[in-house]
């Protein structure tokens, strides 16, 4: 059953990426599986999609990335920063106000 379009999911990415990071530091594939768990499985992210959204939030200062070791392979562990934080409330801010406008918008009367 298709649920939401994933362009849809797809423009929210780095809201869902802080989310799973607020609580504790996580690798790649580890938010993959929250993401997944979370959604009972209805949305799991591409890799490419999740992987873009990484290296364009450690860019920009929003998550923090650093090596440790694994008990079988070195992984790349991500935390959320203060800046993370103030932008991942900006985009739930934003998203809230989007729920309501759209409800407006599409509601049956």
């Amino acid at each position: 059953m298709k649920i939401l379009s994933s362009d849809i999911i797809r423009g929210h990415i780095d809201a869902i990426v802080l989310s799973s990071l607020v609580h504790s530091d996580k690798y790649g594939v580890e938010i993959r599986s929250v993401i997944a768990q979370k959604t009972n499985g209805f949305y799991v992210p591409n890799e490419q999609s999740l992987y873009s959204a990484f290296h364009r939030l450690e860019r920009d200062g929003c998550i923090r990335g650093k090596w440790g070791d694994g008990n079988e392979a070195k992984r790349k562990y991500y935390s959320i920063t203060d800046d993370g934080l103030r932008y991942l409330n900006s985009l739930l801010a934003e998203w809230e106000n989007s729920k309501a406008l759209i409800d407006m918008l599409v509601r049956k009367v």
